[in-house]
């Protein structure tokens, strides 16, 4: 398993410097959150929200509704901090479960998650940086 697991790291740093070495910086920075991101969703959210994303039937919304991703970007940190207790709708389904906080998250590393989940699922919406994270947990704590 372990060896498994430091072939897929070893194989995501080769394909990462391959590919980082045709790119411009920000591009290069985009690619660095989403690979990370990556790797964080899959031992931090992926139990929940899905491996491809799609929730867990009325428990645990999706990913895949880049409309609420976009309007709530903000919000999103706070919730992935902090955690999330409340009705929220998502393509138009009600969902009230509670979400446990990840408060041992760096705000580097929950713009990588953010970059990932609004990168993946069909979604496209962009980097998602460390300065803007640390700002929106800042605003949230309010």
């Amino acid at each position: 398993m372990k060896a498994k697991y430091l072939f897929v790291i070893l194989l995501l740093i080769t394909v990462v410097a391959i590919i980082s070495s045709c790119q411009s910086e920000s591009e290069q920075m985009f690619n660095r959150y989403y690979t990370s991101g990556a790797m964080l969703y899959q031992g931090k959210c992926q139990n929940c929200h899905g491996m491809n994303g799609e929730g867990l039937g009325q428990l645990i919304p999706p990913f895949s509704d880049s409309v609420y991703l976009k309007k709530n970007i903000a919000t999103l940190p706070c919730f992935i901090k902090n955690g999330a207790n409340g009705p929220i709708t998502v393509a138009g389904k009600t969902f009230n479960s509670k979400m446990p906080a990840q408060d041992n998250l760096s705000a580097i590393e929950v713009a990588e998650i953010l970059t990932y989940v609004t990168n993946s699922f069909g979604n496209k919406l962009g980097l998602v940086d460390a300065p803007k994270v640390t700002a929106d947990l800042a605003a949230c704590a309010n």
